[in-house]
């Protein structure tokens, strides 16, 4: 797995741990970092699509924690490494 996968999937475990904790601050500071630097990789791999999903994402990843916002983050982080998959199988 590249940095780009690893981002990803280290963002979608911090998702997913919202489930259970949806109000730690340091998780959802994590997930803003997460997605900054998902972006700047994408970018330097020439990802477009997966920084306009982060631009999707980081409205959420600032919101005031509920249960929507962390439904659409854990579905973006999903989509984010189904990206990279593709990417790196070839499907792109």
């Amino acid at each position: 797995m590249d940095h780009l996968g690893k981002l990803c999937a280290e963002g979608k475990d911090a998702a997913l741990y919202l489930w259970q904790v949806p109000t730690d601050t340091e998780a959802r500071e994590r997930i803003v970092t997460l997605l900054e630097a998902i972006a700047a990789e994408a970018a330097g791999q020439g990802r477009r699509e997966m920084g306009l999903i982060v631009d999707e994402l980081l409205p959420a990843a600032r919101a005031t924690p509920s249960p929507q916002q962390v439904d659409l983050l854990v579905a973006g982080f999903d989509r984010l490494m189904k990206l990279w998959q593709a990417a790196k199988s070839g499907l792109m």
